[in-house]
């Protein structure tokens, strides 16, 4: 996610505790979506859809940090 961004997130995870719970929340959803869509972790369609819209706002939220954090 955010290849660009790399050494950003890196410096941010170390030092920026929102970032952080933001970032690890995003790879939390992602991995339960995967389980999920494997069949690993029961969920309707439903739920599947809304956590991957949540997955997706906390990713917006991600990048917007980023660039805020890069334009300082």
């Amino acid at each position: 996610m955010f290849p660009e961004y790399r050494d950003l997130i890196t410096r941010l995870k170390g030092h920026d505790h929102h970032f952080t719970r933001l970032f690890d929340k995003h790879n939390e959803l992602d991995q339960a979506i995967k389980n999920m869509e494997a069949h690993i972790q029961p969920a309707t369609s439903a739920e599947i859809e809304r956590l991957k819209k949540e997955k997706l706002a906390l990713k917006d939220q991600i990048y917007a940090h980023l660039r805020q954090a890069a334009s300082t």
